[in-house]
């Protein structure tokens, strides 16, 4: 994006739904932080293009906070957001389909764990640089290929997601959390809905405790199996919603939750937007389910048990708050503290 005398930045929250960004085609929700390059059209008029911040296309060095109209008008949260955009985005070389990157990683916020650094670089993969993501409630079904879901529950492409229930409320403050060997107990060779132990005896006190204090609930969590198991998929469905369930009856808090069904990169195939540790679950959390209303990073965080560390399956969770920009615990330092 070019910050030259012909052409200005403009930052502002949605004053409706009817916006929608230039890049993902997705609609920028009415009170949502959205960012406008305004250039003159040579017939006389200014002509605006409106993104959402983690869709605005590349920066030149030249671009300041003081050159963006409606700055000092932001939440802190999101100047800072913007800011660190700005100071971490490089220029970008466009040769037909190749870009070439001419700096170095973009720096997430910081890892609050004791086991793991307490600051890390992570290369910006808020959403696949070519995938255009269009959503209409049209494609909201009531079956995930083949198997048909419990009451409540829909799915959304590779996604099962349930929005919320009696109770529920929409948030700026997000506490989210993975779910197996997080929030549950979980074992791979048993499969039913009563196949799973809360993971902490504090679990139901400490979200009863955020949903007083006024934070949105929302469980991000992957199930290949799902997609895997081609013969058994109402088995698999069954089992892994009948589990959240029942674990959000045991602890008696309204949650919502997303459910990651698609298999991680293979051979040919493109690696699914919607499986951690790609951040695709809280992209669609954040634009079409929170009911327009902008996400307080500060206050927000993430809970997961796949830190990279020695004895962890994988790092998919500390990538996933990476990606995303949010806090990150381990579920040992968080339930037992």
């Amino acid at each position: 994006m070019s910050s030259s005398s012909g052409s200005k930045m403009i930052a502002e929250y949605a004053k409706s739904n009817r916006s929608s960004c230039k890049k993902c085609s997705i609609s920028i929700n009415n009170k949502s932080l959205r960012l406008g390059t305004v250039t003159r059209d040579p017939r006389g008029f200014d002509s605006t293009k409106w993104y959402h911040l983690n869709c605005l296309p590349a920066l030149n060095s030249s671009t300041c906070i003081d050159s963006i109209t409606g700055f000092t008008s932001l939440k802190s949260s999101d100047q800072a957001a913007l800011k660190s955009l700005i100071e971490s985005t490089v220029d970008k070389v466009i040769d037909g389909d190749k870009v070439t990157a001419k700096a170095s990683k973009r720096k997430f916020s910081e890892v609050d764990t004791k086991d793991h650094v307490k600051e890390e670089k992570h290369i910006n993969k808020m959403w696949p640089p070519k995938m255009e993501l269009s959503f209409s409630m049209s494609d909201i079904l009531d079956k995930y290929k083949d198997a048909t879901l419990l009451p409540q529950w829909k799915a959304f492409q590779t996604i099962i997601f349930l929005e919320g229930g009696d109770g529920f409320h929409h948030s700026s403050k997000i506490a989210a959390f993975d779910f197996d060997q997080c929030l549950a107990k979980t074992s791979l060779r048993r499969v039913g809905p009563d196949a799973w132990s809360l993971m902490y005896p504090s679990i139901p006190e400490k979200l009863q405790s955020l949903y007083n204090d006024g934070y949105k609930l929302v469980i991000f969590t992957n199930e290949s199996n799902i997609d895997r198991w081609k013969n058994k998929r109402q088995i698999a469905v069954d089992s892994k919603i009948g589990r959240l369930n029942n674990f959000i009856k045991k602890v008696g808090v309204p949650i919502q939750v997303f459910i990651a069904c698609g298999i991680g990169k293979s051979g040919n195939k493109a690696v699914d937007p919607f499986r951690k540790p790609e951040p695709g679950m809280w992209r669609i959390m954040e634009q079409q389910f929170n009911s327009g209303i902008p996400i307080d990073m500060d206050q927000s965080f993430y809970v997961g048990d796949a830190a990279g560390r020695p004895d962890d399956h994988s790092d998919a969770d500390i990538k996933f708050a990476e990606a995303i920009g949010l806090k990150f615990y381990v579920p040992e330092d968080y339930f037992l503290q």
